[in-house]
């Protein structure tokens, strides 16, 4: 009986230590997307996306996959409330299409490149063709849609 007592003793100390990890229960079949937006700085930007100083005078994109460019700064509120959508889309677009960060503070030689008077504004960088900008934290439906007709030509 002894025996019996301690065996159950481990078992529930087993129990409370796995329950008490702190940890989340590893699913095997559980697929966990976790791209996340990149923050660039103007010489990520110069190798990433379009090198304005050798080339200053024609827009050619650099990137493999098209991108979307949040200039922003962590002052702003509407920028603060677009980041969590904006995250929500690196996952959902993974592989598909870059989401780039710009803080318009640190980086301001390419805030005033692009002419950006407010924030947030969003760049639309398709693989071929012209950057189009558009102003505002839009809603994730409308962010979505110009990523699929503008970005990836659905």
């Amino acid at each position: 009986m002894n025996i019996t007592k301690k065996t159950w003793m481990l078992l529930l100390a087993g129990m409370f230590v796995m329950s008490c990890s702190g940890k989340e229960p590893q699913t095997p079949n559980k697929t966990v997307k976790n791209m996340k937006a990149i923050h660039l700085t103007k010489a990520e930007f110069l190798t990433k996306v379009a090198n304005y100083e050798t080339n200053p005078k024609e827009w050619k994109y650099l990137g493999d996959k098209p991108a979307l460019i949040d200039f922003y700064a962590d002052w702003c509120g509407p920028c603060k409330a677009l980041a969590p959508v904006l995250e929500d889309l690196a996952a959902e677009y993974e592989g598909q299409v870059y989401i780039y960060k710009i803080n318009t503070e640190n980086e301001q030689e390419l805030a005033a490149l692009f002419g950006i008077r407010s924030i947030p504004s969003l760049l639309f960088v398709p693989m071929d063709g012209q950057p189009q900008m558009a102003v505002g934290a839009l809603p994730k439906a409308d962010l979505k849609k110009g990523i699929d007709s503008i970005l990836l030509k659905k």
